[in-house]
């Protein structure tokens, strides 16, 4: 019946026959709004109940968005963006960045809910540092702390400390991590919050290698047992097991791992199985149990499926290396070793990356801080300005003198701006642990002496030095003393050069060594030279001594392109490693081969 005629039978029925209709149409109405105020509250509940077991039932968190997705366009406005929220931490947990990242970056920047923005910012700043975007990470962590004090859910707030206390740790900054940590501790009293803050506290802790997790990893796991967060207290587990292994302990190591292994299985994290597995090779390593070494070193690296370079994946491929090297696969151990060495390069160009990406974006955002005092000041000089200007002629000289401090403080902040800059574009070309030059910028000189060289036709060498089982110095002495190890080869090569040589840090322990106007036989007396005096400083104090393997290419083989220079040195350099270590290889024989083919 439709309204019109409704509306004709009111006419003629009585009038209370039209109100009772009138009253029943409206209960239906009111019945329809409720039954859809109900549902919508269900909708929520769902994704809430979602969010707070995420990470203590993951297979269940997963069933509820799945079954939120098949009525997802039935949700509101908020809850469509609360459930995009959900599905993207669930593909940064699956390890699948590449749709999460814009995804997250969206909701970081559009969310009109104060709340979801923050926390799709939080979870966006760990992500980008998981993928190696340091700088960008660091930069989103400011906009963490700026937005955190704005934040009113101390649940929420806290997330900030989380992700600060997180990225800390990934830029060595051990002090800076266990302070947010402990920042969080003191405003949080659920047993879930203070299992992540203690598991993130114990990582600083274990990290720095000061001293053992002690109670905090203790106190950290029973408050995850209590609140069912079983991955985080599983990752706790694998710090306690690293500083086992780290100092010998490896029954302890092993056994505690072991105890948990199908529990930390069952979160379903392969970041953390990769950490349980690689911690477990390399303690069977040590046990002699070389069978079991191999399975799970094997296991660590097939879990890194987007080939990680991440530290357990390196000491997986060691432990491959020496399980082949022990049972005289000789093949196989040279193949491990290659990847080990790859594996470990990149892991250690990611870590300065991160260290350098960490120092760049404070120094900007310092920058930007003192821009905006200088800023400031000028507007405050502007006012006064104005203000003097009103004034009678009697108050010239205040404006004249107010004025001239106002240029005078802008001049001075430019200036200290200007040598901060400065001193920063220095300390970008340093290697921050020998003090002589890095990577970058040695190719950047090494090119540069390259052309000149093609210009004048004259001969240039280069000679690339790498130091042999410096691995082995870390692992028994610990990384203070391989510090100390790169520290005197630098200062030994240092003694040996002479004006016009560039010598440089190339990363990990390897340097290298560019001589201009230099013939291929005086380039390998020089190494030579180098190597004895290396193979006798270094070996003083150390259990294991420490040689150098050196590889020598030179421009009237290779040319006056560095890219073949570095190829050529670099084979030389594998060839001494191959034939021994502790020799002078050059890149004649190679390059002669290669001409003739």
């Amino acid at each position: 019946m439709t309204f019109s005629r409704l509306r004709s039978r009111a006419t003629r029925e009585p009038p209370g026959r039209w109100l009772v209709l009138r009253r029943a149409a409206l209960g239906a109405l009111l019945l329809l709004a409720t039954a859809a105020a109900a549902a919508g509250d269900e909708r929520l509940q769902s994704i809430r109940e979602a969010d707070e077991i995420k990470t203590s039932d993951f297979d269940r968190f997963t069933q509820i968005l799945q079954q939120l997705d098949a009525g997802r366009e039935s949700l509101d406005a908020h809850e469509r963006i609360y459930l995009r929220y959900l599905d993207a931490w669930r593909a940064v947990y699956e390890r699948r960045y590449e749709p999460a990242i814009p995804e997250l970056r969206a909701i970081a920047d559009e969310a009109e809910d104060p709340v979801l923005r923050f926390r799709g910012l939080v979870t966006l700043t760990n992500t980008l540092a998981l993928v190696g975007y340091h700088e960008e990470a660091y930069r989103r962590l400011n906009e963490v702390l700026d937005l955190q004090p704005q934040i009113a859910d101390r649940h929420v707030r806290v997330l900030g400390y989380a992700v600060a206390a997180l990225l800390n740790n990934q830029a060595g900054q051990y002090d800076t991590a266990v302070a947010f940590a402990d920042r969080w501790l003191a405003e949080e009293s659920d047993s879930a919050g203070i299992c992540k803050a203690l598991s993130l506290k114990v990582e600083a802790i274990y990290r720095s290698g000061k001293t053992p997790p002690g109670a905090d990893a203790a106190n950290g796991i029973d408050a995850c047992n209590r609140s069912k967060e079983l991955m985080f207290a599983n990752r706790t587990r694998s710090f306690v097991a690293g500083f086992d292994l780290a100092h010998g302990r490896y029954d302890d190591a092993i056994a505690l791992l072991q105890a948990n292994y199908a529990e930390a299985e069952s979160a379903r994290y392969a970041l953390l199985m990769t950490e349980f597995d690689s911690i477990l090779a390399g303690a069977y390593l040590r046990n002699g149990d070389r069978v079991r070494a191999r399975h799970y070193a094997q296991k660590a690296i097939d879990e890194s499926t987007r080939n990680d370079v991440i530290k357990p994946v390196v000491d997986a491929y060691q432990v491959l290396y020496e399980v082949a090297k022990a049972e005289g696969d000789v093949r196989g151990a040279l193949a491990f070793h290659e990847k080990y060495a790859a594996a470990d390069k990149g892991y250690l160009n990611d870590t300065t990356a991160r260290s350098l990406a960490y120092q760049m974006v404070n120094q900007q955002v310092r920058d930007e801080k003192r821009q905006i005092d200088v800023l400031n000041e000028k507007n405050q000089v502007l006012r006064l300005q104005g203000e003097v200007a009103s004034r009678a002629a009697e108050s010239n000289r205040l404006y004249v003198i107010l004025l001239i401090l106002g240029l005078a403080s802008i001049g001075f902040w430019a200036y200290r701006t200007k040598l901060a800059q400065v001193r920063f574009q220095k300390l970008s070309r340093r290697d921050g642990l020998t003090g002589i030059i890095n990577r970058q910028h040695f190719m950047d000189e090494a090119k540069v002496l390259l052309r000149a060289g093609a210009k004048s036709g004259r001969d240039i060498c280069l000679i690339l030095i790498d130091l042999d089982d410096f691995k082995v110095v870390n692992d028994t002495h610990g990384h203070i003393a391989g510090d100390g190890v790169l520290r005197e080869t630098v200062a030994t090569c240092q003694q040996y050069m002479r004006p016009g040589d560039l010598f440089g840090r190339l990363g990990g322990e390897e340097f290298g060594v560019m001589l201009p106007e230099c013939s291929l036989d005086v380039a390998c007396q020089r190494a030579e030279e180098l190597r004895v005096a290396l193979a006798a400083t270094l070996a003083a104090g150390l259990d294991h001594p420490v040689s150098a393997s050196f590889g020598v290419a030179s421009s009237l083989q290779s040319g006056y392109d560095l890219r073949q220079l570095l190829i050529h040195a670099d084979s030389a350099l594998y060839r001494a490693k191959r034939a021994g270590r502790n020799r002078v290889e050059s890149a004649v024989a190679r390059t002669a081969a290669a001409q003739v083919a």
